[in-house]
């Protein structure tokens, strides 16, 4: 049975969250483990995930301690809310001591979750009262209805409350290269105007449950995936081995700095074609795998004598390694590409520290 429609509410970001009161930490008044563990990965983004804790501390139910929040940092510098947020009940934080990737810090924090329910929450989430219980009675449903339930995603809504797509078909190789003709927003995602809960590839991880069963039937996130296409993957993997994807429109959520709306620097270029190029790796056949390899050069070659006869130096070092990546997976060295991605990644953290 699917939930009621949603009812459209102010947008969050223009409510300000509640303000929690420093307490010293005390045990929580419940004996069982928690139902529902929200997990959010942040990387310099303190304030919105302050923010974010404390719209989720403030629901009932985490109040009552069927939801923990678990938050995995990713290196960032050192912040004055880092040690808040470390003080507030109900709260659990990792700090890594480097930028490890998205999908690893996901795995920790599923690994330090307790609940039977897995909860992705990017930083730049908000949610309305009332969400979180939504989520923790559609857990008991799914249970009841589906069995096989492994990944849910809901809607989501752009900051001036506009539909926002959660949800696509798996990448293939022409799709792929035909959808970048497209407005960027349109190029991974389904047109979904579903009103009821309904059956889909797969869902985007920004907001994303996971059932904990399934996580640990498949092993997690695939840490090949350093940022963006993990989430696609995981769904994949999940329906090979009898999991079911769905996507829920009546709970939904606002995602106030999706991918397509920003703009994409060359690090972040790098990263999202290393991601695809992960995934043609695991699932296209390897004619398909070295094409898109051999495109994927191409562009670097090209932006990067670009970006050497505008003088900049950084974004033709970045393109050139892009190049070496995607000839790297092409010849199927992924070990070579995993390598020569955390230099990089090494070196962009240094020079962001400096």
């Amino acid at each position: 049975m699917a939930l009621a429609p949603p009812v459209m509410l102010r947008v969050p970001s223009a409510v300000p969250a509640p303000r929690l009161r420093r307490r010293t930490r005390r045990v929580l008044p419940y004996q069982q483990a928690p139902r529902l563990s929200i997990i959010i990965v942040n990387y310099r983004l303190w304030e919105e995930t302050a923010r974010l804790v404390r719209e989720l501390l403030a629901a009932p139910c985490t109040q009552r301690g069927e939801v923990e929040v678990v938050v995995v940092d990713n290196h960032s510098p050192p912040h004055p809310l880092a040690r808040r947020v470390r003080r507030w009940n109900g709260v659990s934080l990792r700090r890594w001591e480097r930028n490890r990737g998205f999908a690893h810090a996901v795995n920790e924090g599923c690994r330090l979750g307790r609940g039977q329910w897995l909860l992705l929450l990017n930083p730049d989430i908000s949610v309305l009262p009332g969400f979180v219980e939504g989520v923790l009675d559609l857990a008991d449903r799914l249970v009841a209805e589906e069995p096989r339930a492994g990944v849910v995603g809901f809607r989501l809504r752009n900051s001036d409350g506009t539909r926002q797509h959660s949800a696509g078909p798996f990448p293939t190789l022409l799709p792929t290269l035909l959808r970048l003709a497209l407005p960027r927003t349109r190029r991974k995602y389904h047109f979904l105007h579903a009103s009821r809960r309904r059956l889909v590839p797969w869902v985007t991880g920004c907001c994303m449950m996971l059932r904990r069963e399934c996580v640990e039937e498949l092993g997690g996130l695939d840490r090949d995936f350093f940022l963006y296409y993990e989430d696609v993957d995981f769904c994949r993997r999940a329906r090979e081995r009898g999991w079911s994807v769905w996507y829920e429109p009546a709970l939904q959520v606002f995602h106030h700095h999706p991918l397509h709306s920003r703009p994409v620097p060359a690090y972040l270029r790098l990263l999202t074609r290393h991601a695809l190029l992960t995934y043609a790796w695991k699932h296209w056949p390897g004619w398909q795998l070295r094409l898109l390899a051999g495109l994927v050069s191409l562009e670097a070659r090209l932006r990067r004598q670009r970006a050497g006869q505008q003088g900049n130096r950084d974004e033709a070092r970045l393109f050139a390694q892009l190049q070496s990546i995607a000839g790297d997976i092409g010849r199927g060295s992924m070990a070579a590409a995993r390598q020569r991605l955390r230099r990089i990644v090494r070196r962009e953290e240094r020079a962001r520290a400096s």
